[in-house]
């Protein structure tokens, strides 16, 4: 986590303020680790809530949005578990919980960023299709405190 951290960091220190607030930022940095990661032949799942909190806790130190660093941290990790074909529902769950870790060690708004984080995994498995997204929300529903409450106000 902590290396994920200071990537983040150093990155965002070198590209600026713009690139700062984006999502894209976020969302290269956990592929890239994601990426890192499978490709030595380690359990990505395993590390997946380290590279998102390191990350999330990156952008955020660095200045950045927490929406936009939970937001885009959880979906690249849920799409680049579907591309890596590992277990999206779990790592759904390990990245949601990584991204709420994160907002708390920053002392940020760890309701806001469950919310968030719920609702950027669910669009995701959305977007991935087919079983994906009822798997997904079943998972979290399970898994995360408070995810049966977020997915009942997204119907409404």
């Amino acid at each position: 986590m902590n290396v994920v951290k200071s990537v983040t960091v150093t990155t965002l220190k070198e590209t600026g303020e713009f690139v700062a607030k984006s999502i894209e930022v976020p969302a290269s940095i956990v592929k890239g680790a994601v990426s890192g990661v499978a490709e030595i032949g380690g359990s990505v799942i395993k590390t997946m809530k380290g590279i998102v909190q390191g990350t999330v806790q990156g952008v955020m130190e660095s200045g950045g949005d927490q929406k936009e660093a939970v937001r885009g941290s959880v979906a690249q990790a849920v799409h680049s578990a579907k591309e890596l074909g590992l277990n999206v529902e779990e790592t759904a769950v390990e990245a949601v919980k990584g991204s709420v870790e994160a907002v708390k060690q920053v002392g940020g708004d760890t309701v806001g960023a469950t919310k968030e984080a719920v609702t950027a995994a669910l669009e995701a498995a959305q977007e991935i299709g087919g079983e994906v997204f009822t798997s997904v929300k079943e998972a979290l529903q399970t898994g995360i405190e408070g995810a049966k409450d977020i997915v009942e106000s997204i119907k409404k």
